[in-house]
């Protein structure tokens, strides 16, 4: 083998798969050293919930891999790749507890998630499932099933969530590409907190168990040509997701377009939620200068999102009072106490009240596609801040408030549109900050080619150089 394992950990899937048509090196070799990083990491990270590296079942495929890319019957661009995907993820025998020990004793699963299935036709490995913090709820990694999950720059940092390890395990050089979920923000708000690269698709471009309304399969990684490679390989219909979508044209990376045409909205103010502060708002206003620079008509969004996000998070908190009320106590004893404040107010919320948030989903999606209808695509901040205590479970540290930073990022939940996170740059105090590219429905091609082109136009201080390996770093 020529390939150097120590380079491996920034690889694009174009680089495993050259490698492995070469010879040069092996899915073998690559589980085996992708198994050391995170022995080595973990311990520090937290990123993931359940590996699989050192299942002989795993360490068969990448011996199967390994035979079929020495024959020259490779399945396809995945086939040895590896990748995590997310600890919601169902499969069958595991208990899918959510980040939480409440549903420690929740029966095995039956049914495998969709995309689990879709992956696996693809020869990939699978090195786990990564961390999410209790029910999914949290934009950290905070969960009282496994050990908090850092961010890949400072262990003191929070990652973001729900797509905690995801985040994590992107900056940290795990895979390639890794699986998260994303109902308000949870892939987009982890890649942006890590410096990494993040994608929501379109709602219902690849297939969701079990489906919610706004729930969407996201794909966390280095570099979008990652991205669209897998989209192209995971979208398509599925009978256990309600809400999927027809196959489409995948040329997620081929779209040619000429940046003078494009209109682009540019949302500084989202009208809801905590103020976005001063570092935030310039790195982003300087990304959409640069786009004017280069040709495309820039022009402000009005905000309006109005009351929808206390209104949607009155709504969830009576949808997840019923499954609180519905544990046995020894499950509500385990819950952490955030959550379960969190959940215990939706005990004093009235039919009313909850219908009305109900409809607030559908009120805020008319409001977003009608507030984009007339530009190609919108910019804004992922987050009104940058990343905050590891320990806390949201960036406000504040039941009352718990939802406050998902201004930018819910709307694009409920109108289906697809949105991107890509680093911007950093604050003062070296922390990431994530610019958000939403596009009309459907053309997750068009904020893919959006998202490559800030990458290539970017200044200096606003690429990543170099990724985080503090597990590497002695203790204080």
């Amino acid at each position: 083998m020529t390939a150097s394992l120590s380079d491996i950990d920034d690889f694009s899937i174009e680089d495993f798969t050259k490698a492995y048509g070469e010879g040069t090196l092996s899915p073998v070799e690559v589980l085996a050293h992708k198994s050391a990083l995170m022995d080595e990491a973990e311990p520090v990270l937290h990123a993931m919930a359940k590996r699989y590296d050192r299942q002989e079942s795993t360490i068969q495929a990448a011996k199967a891999s390994e035979e079929r890319w020495r024959r020259g019957e490779a399945l396809g661009a995945l086939d040895g790749v590896p990748l995590t995907i997310k600890e919601n993820v169902n499969v069958v025998g595991e208990v899918t507890t959510w980040g939480s020990k409440s549903f420690a004793d929740s029966e095995p699963a039956t049914l495998n998630s969709p995309v689990y299935d879709l992956l696996n036709a693809t020869g990939c490995i699978t090195l786990g499932k990564t961390a999410m913090p209790e029910w999914g709820m949290l934009s950290s990694g905070v969960s009282t099933d496994h050990p908090t999950t850092c961010n890949a720059w400072n262990a003191d940092w929070n990652p973001g969530g729900s797509s905690a390890g995801a985040g994590t395990a992107s900056a940290a050089g795990y895979s390639p590409v890794n699986f998260g979920s994303d109902i308000g923000g949870s892939v987009r708000l982890p890649a942006s907190w890590n410096g990494a690269v993040g994608l929501k698709p379109t709602f219902g471009r690849i297939p969701v168990d079990p489906p919610y309304y706004g729930r969407s399969i996201g794909i966390m990684g280095r570099r979008f040509d990652d991205i669209g490679t897998t989209l192209n390989l995971t979208s398509q219909p599925d009978w256990r997701d309600p809400y999927s979508l027809p196959t489409a044209a995948q040329g997620w990376l081929d779209t040619q377009r000429q940046l003078k045409d494009i209109r682009i909205g540019l949302l500084l103010d989202a009208g809801a939620g905590a103020p976005v502060t001063p570092e935030v708002r310039q790195a982003v206003s300087n990304a959409a200068a640069l786009f004017e620079q280069a040709g495309a008509h820039v022009e402000i969004l009005e905000p309006f999102v109005g009351d929808s996000i206390d209104l949607i998070d009155l709504f969830w908190r009576a949808v997840h009072y019923k499954d609180y009320v519905n544990l046995p106590e020894n499950g509500k004893a385990v819950m952490l106490p955030f959550i379960s404040e969190w959940c215990l107010a939706g005990s004093a919320i009235t039919s009313a009240e909850a219908v009305r948030g109900s409809d607030e989903q559908l009120a805020l999606a008319k409001r977003t596609l009608t507030a984009t209808k007339d530009v190609d695509f919108i910019l804004s901040p992922v987050s009104p801040d940058v990343t905050y205590p590891v320990d806390w479970p949201m960036p406000s540290n504040d039941v009352e408030h718990a939802m406050s930073h998902i201004a930018f990022c819910l709307p694009y939940n409920m109108s289906g549109q697809p949105a991107a996170s890509v680093n911007c740059g950093f604050s003062s105090d070296g922390k990431p900050i994530g610019l958000q590219i939403a596009g009309q429905r459907f053309d997750e091609a068009g904020v893919i080619w959006m998202s490559k082109l800030y990458e290539d136009i970017k200044p200096a201080e606003a690429v990543v150089t170099s990724w985080p390996r503090i597990w590497e770093k002695p203790s204080a």
